[in-house]
């Protein structure tokens, strides 16, 4: 199907056989995705966000009713672009500077800023640990603003996992200090010629490369804990742990929470390693002294900012579901579906299910004096992390996530919660990817390495991550790595990226996103699980092919655009359920930089993020060859005994944007 007919100008509907819809605003009115007389695309337009579409339409001297292109918005734009501004870190010189983003960039934030540098700046042939790649970090383009659940980082690089490129996604405090001291990105670029490590502190006045000897092996608890005590509480902190650098392709990257512990991490991909190959172990930013970020209508955007608090606390999911059982919520609701991956992705069903559920979390939690509802960044309203205590009532892990969960326990048979918590506590100290580790060990039970369903032999595996035991070293470099290593033929990955906790053969709509989505396989690329299992935005069948190739590829593209903004993946539950849901990230944008775009814009925004991506994958020799589940998906799932039938060309359309 033509996105040109399926992409409103005002919302993003589904337009299937089963008359299933996912809204993302209303509008009376169907447009084009590029209506050809609209004069504001006469001329080029790089990005349909602020400074671009400001000049662009101020240059026709036309515009659509919005009265933006005046000469004053343009000047005062200008003005804040100056401020925002790109940070470039040479590793090998130790040196710093500043610049100004070009215009290609200066309207872009987040994912849509680190997939485009990283397309401009990065041989998409090169390795990934070699002098060539380079490490982008970049708040969104709402964080630092009291916008709610706005505090998301966006980290990109050639990934040492996959080999494409990589976006990864996290919370922490991080990002809003960055965005605050007018902070557009930090790049991280060149190699050290030694093998040493610095530390990197950024502050309003100053940037220091310091040696970072004493931290040196340190786990990710015991380096934010020690930069907390010397640059004082509250400064934003991202690490890599000793998996980071032995440069494991495993390896994630650790950002303090609000609380100063590693629960927030940029997961996927193997972005620490490539931390670990700049030789940076750590960078810390106090924003003391620094301003706000610049709003141009504070009184617009208090209102937009008024309504989307009401849009994300009127939902049942964002403001019950969430808040109360975290998204383990999930595990139950998941398993009933049939669709947990249980035992390396034999079953859609867990015995135990209900022993690893958010529902018994909650309860663990609350018995052991924890924290069943926290925020992973200032300002969020939905509060779905948590602090998770051990049998003596001490702090054993945060963060405590249905993901993480699945990988850790039903995946590997594990039930015993504690054991988990211990897996995912480790792994967030060692600083890897709690996905890839959970699939990992699966592999390495597959193999018959260590038992199914043996939490303890699983915790001792995993440590020898940390000591650089060679078996630590294969098990760190992820599922493939180590299924080669160990033999196995049952390795559930695409584009060597562990596949996330829904089977695909169940939740056909997030396979497609598996499948086609430049990430690897990556559950947040297009959360098809809304509409295939919580029915969240429309009601699409899980089981059949039909609808879920177009489910897929405009979740894909909404997603890209979410990611840009800075705001939590989550509040698509809310967006996706409410008429003007998009229009007030719209409105919030716009009040922010004076503008009128519209939510068409934000829609081109995703597809332009979406073929960045895909350039870079191509350059890089990925084909559609690459877009493959593994064959054991052939065989059937039970309960429902679903199998994954999916052709190439089918796949395809999911990429198909003009």
């Amino acid at each position: 199907m033509d996105l040109l007919c399926v992409l409103d100008f005002h919302r993003v509907e589904m337009m299937l056989p089963i008359q299933s819809k996912i809204n993302f605003g209303a509008a009376p009115k169907k447009r084009a995705l590029f209506p050809q007389k609209d004069l504001c695309h006469k001329k080029h337009i790089v990005n349909a966000l602020p400074i671009p579409v400001l000049r662009a339409i101020h240059q026709t001297g036309n515009g659509t009713g919005s009265q933006i292109h005046r000469q004053e918005n343009e000047d005062r734009i200008v003005k804040e672009e100056i401020m925002a501004r790109i940070l470039r870190i040479n590793t090998r010189k130790k040196t710093h500077s500043f610049e100004e983003p070009g215009a290609d960039l200066a309207a872009l934030g987040g994912r849509g800023l680190t997939s485009r540098m990283v397309l401009n700046e990065v041989p998409p042939t090169c390795h990934p640990l070699s002098k060539h790649n380079k490490l982008v970090v970049a708040p969104g383009l709402l964080t630092g603003t009291a916008a709610a659940n706005s505090g998301r980082i966006s980290v990109g690089a050639k990934s040492p996992l996959t080999g494409g490129i990589k976006e990864s996604n996290s919370g922490g405090i991080l990002s809003q200090k960055l965005a605050r001291l007018g902070i557009k990105a930090v790049v991280l670029e060149d190699k050290p010629e030694d093998s040493g490590f610095s530390l990197v502190v950024i502050k309003k006045d100053s940037v220091e490369i310091l040696p970072a000897d004493e931290y040196v092996g340190l786990g990710n608890n015991d380096v934010m804990g020690r930069l907390w005590d010397t640059y004082g509480k509250r400064v934003g902190v991202m690490s890599i742990g000793p998996a980071g650098q032995q440069r494991l392709a495993a390896a994630c990257i650790n950002f303090a929470d609000p609380n100063g512990r590693p629960g927030r991490a940029a997961g996927r991909g193997g972005l620490g390693a490539v931390m670990g190959s700049k030789g940076i172990k750590a960078i810390v930013v106090d924003d003391s002294g620094a301003g706000k970020v610049p709003v141009a209508d504070p009184e617009a955007f208090k209102t937009a900012n008024k309504r989307w608090v009401e849009i994300l606390k009127g939902h049942p999911v964002t403001s019950q579901g969430l808040p109360a059982y975290g998204t383990a919520i999930l595990i139950n609701i998941i398993n009933e579906a049939g669709a947990l991956p249980t035992k390396n992705f034999r079953s859609g069903r867990f015995e135990y299910a209900q022993d690893i559920s958010g529902e018994r979390i909650a309860e663990v939690i609350e018995q052991r004096g924890g924290k069943t509802k926290d925020g992973c960044h200032p300002g969020c309203v939905i509060q779905c992390s948590n602090v998770y205590h051990d049998k003596d009532g001490k702090v054993l892990t945060s963060g405590f996530e249905y993901e993480t969960i699945w990988a850790l326990g039903a995946n590997t048979t594990i039930k015993d919660l504690d054991d988990v918590a211990m897996l995912d506590a480790l792994c967030d100290d060692i600083g890897l990817d709690t996905i890839e580790m959970g699939v990992t060990l699966g592999v390495a039970m597959e193999a018959g390495l260590i038992p199914w369903g043996d939490g303890k032999a699983a915790i001792d595996l995993l440590k020898k991550v940390r000591t650089g035991d060679p078996l630590g070293k294969i098990i760190g470099n992820g599922s493939l790595f180590t299924g080669q290593a160990l033999g196995v033929d049952r390795i559930p990955v695409v584009k060597r990226q562990a596949l996330p906790a829904y089977d695909p053969r169940a939740v056909k709509g997030q396979g497609v996103t598996y499948c086609t989505s430049p990430m690897g396989a990556d559950h947040t690329a297009g959360y098809a699980v809304a509409p295939n299992i919580l029915k969240v935005g429309g009601d699409v069948d899980p089981l059949k092919k039909e609808g879920n190739v177009e489910v897929s590829k405009n979740l894909q593209i909404a997603t890209a655009a979410v990611d840009s903004t800075g705001l939590c993946l989550f509040v698509a539950f809310a967006v996706l359920d409410t008429e003007d849901g998009v229009q007030t990230i719209v409105d919030l944008l716009n009040a922010q930089y004076g503008l009128s775009l519209t939510p068409e814009d934000v829609v081109k925004l995703g597809v332009s993020i979406l073929k960045d991506e895909h350039t870079f994958n191509q350059r890089a020799g990925f084909t559609k060859v690459h877009d493959r589940l593994p064959d054991f998906f052939a065989d059937p799932l039970p309960p429902h005994n679903v199998t994954w039938d999916y052709t190439e060309e089918e796949l395809q359309q999911a990429k198909q944007y003009d």
